[in-house]
């Protein structure tokens, strides 16, 4: 924030003042990171006395980190050499900093979404545990587990439509929209507490529709395949199937640069096609301009970034700054 003019009062001057520390500071950025580390604590304590801490965590990095999900970020990284829907150079300043954010995203993230996940079921568990359908137990599992994973996914989307609509959590979100080299790296562009509000909706279904039935680690890293693919430097709209599922010519309309309202879909359109939100890709669609106008996250596309590591520092410290 800049410093104040100095003002005249009668026949004085009155000094320029700086506002203090705690007006240059964004409060509600605090409130979300002070929500997610109580969620953090709720669910190390809850594994600390079952001795599980270390066996969820590392369940949690094989969904999150699986082989498949590798394999599939190194194979799309190749069709977006072979097919681009925009042409850079393997290094190009997007692609690092979203590698970057890989980095966070595998040492720092995953960690993070395990826990999230416990905390929240464990909240629930304890102080809304009138909510579980306990007579889901004798459904046939091809009926109960798609229902999840569609009521799952609806939560999500509820939880990317608050990202936008609530300024509390669009601080944290708009660092992932800022990105103007689209890639499938870019699916790990994102502030670690971005992760708190869908997290805690898209396990409310599970909780209600299975609480003694886990799910199996595989649809949680096919689920997580799908929504990673979405970003990827492509104009593959899936064609019958995309539809249904988002793609990423579907998805890069949610980039535009002037409008995000539309395609919130994470990985089914059905929750945009109920709300109005769908805006399906044509054949000669123009390709549309990614990132946010004005810039108001700093991004590595500004002639006058950072270095890299700097710049990281700043995009994960901006939602914690006043604006204004």
């Amino acid at each position: 924030m800049t410093q104040l003019r100095a003002r005249t009062a009668g026949d004085g001057v009155v000094p320029s003042v700086r506002p203090l520390r705690w007006q240059r500071l964004c409060l509600s950025s605090f409130l979300v990171a002070g929500l997610t580390g109580l969620i953090l604590l709720v669910a190390v304590d809850a594994l600390l006395r079952q001795g599980r801490l270390g066996t969820v965590l590392a369940a949690g990095r094989a969904e999150l980190a699986a082989p498949l999900l590798v394999a599939l970020v190194v194979a799309t990284g190749i069709c977006e050499r072979i097919w681009p829907a925009e042409r850079r150079p393997v290094l190009a300043r997007g692609h690092v900093q979203d590698g970057l954010f890989l980095a966070l995203h595998a040492i720092v993230v995953i960690p993070l979404m395990t826990l999230l996940s416990v905390g929240a079921a464990t909240l629930i568990g304890e102080h809304a545990g009138w909510i579980e359908l306990r007579s889901t137990q004798s459904w046939p599992g091809w009926l109960l587990i798609p229902l999840t994973v569609v009521a799952m996914d609806g939560a999500n989307w509820l939880a990317h439509l608050a990202d936008h609509k609530l300024d509390a959590l669009w601080r944290f979100h708009a660092l992932h929209h800022s990105q103007e080299e689209l890639s499938v790296l870019t699916s790990f562009r994102a502030h670690p507490l971005m992760h708190t509000t869908g997290f805690l909706l898209a396990t409310i279904p599970v909780v209600v529709l299975m609480p003694t039935r886990p799910i199996a680690p595989v649809i949680i890293t096919v689920y997580v395949c799908i929504g990673t693919l979405q970003h990827a430097n492509i104009r593959w709209d899936f064609g019958p199937a995309g539809r249904v599922l988002v793609s990423p010519a579907y998805h890069r309309f949610h980039h535009a640069r002037d409008d995000q309202a539309v395609n919130l879909g994470v990985v089914l359109t059905i929750w945009d096609v109920l709300a109005g939100y769908a805006r399906f890709p044509a054949r000669g669609d123009s390709l549309t301009g990614t990132g946010l106008d004005g810039r108001p996250v700093p991004v590595e596309q500004d002639g006058s970034a950072r270095p890299v590591l700097l710049l990281m520092a700043g995009q994960l410290a901006e939602p914690f700054q006043a604006q204004g």
